[in-house]
């Protein structure tokens, strides 16, 4: 039977995406000193985006396809904690752009990435509390 997946189909889609996204970071990270940080900040930004895309599921809201982590963290309610500071979140919205297409960006190096992975892990972290989830 096809069809739409139910709330809890979905919401176990968007965590599984988002543990791979931040699985993958971790693991470019690791293959060598001068990795991919394009790839691995774009993939922290992705594992950010697809667990707020989570608890919009999880809280029955609906959302617009976007990448941009301050509208989807925007749909919340306001007394939602993200276990994250907000720029620290926001500073992962630059991936979505400059880490996929050639333009003027700034390049990315290490301790950027380290960082934007640090980010998505804490926010992974509260995203799963409040998810109420333990598996994974």
């Amino acid at each position: 039977m096809s069809g739409r997946p139910s709330p809890d189909q979905d919401l176990a889609e968007w965590v599984r995406l988002a543990e791979q996204d931040l699985l993958a970071a971790e693991d470019l990270l690791t293959i060598r000193d001068d990795a991919e940080f394009e790839v691995i900040t774009y993939h922290a930004q992705q594992c950010a985006e697809k667990y707020l895309k989570a608890l919009l599921v999880q809280r029955g809201i609906v959302f617009p396809r976007t990448h941009d982590l301050r509208a989807l963290s925007q749909l919340l309610p306001s007394d939602v904690r993200f276990g994250v500071a907000f720029p620290d979140l926001l500073s992962l919205n630059r991936y979505t752009v400059e880490s996929r297409y050639p333009g003027p960006w700034d390049p990315i190096e290490r301790a950027e990435a380290e960082a934007a992975v640090r980010v998505a892990h804490e926010l992974r972290d509260s995203m799963r509390a409040l998810l109420g989830l333990t598996f994974f």
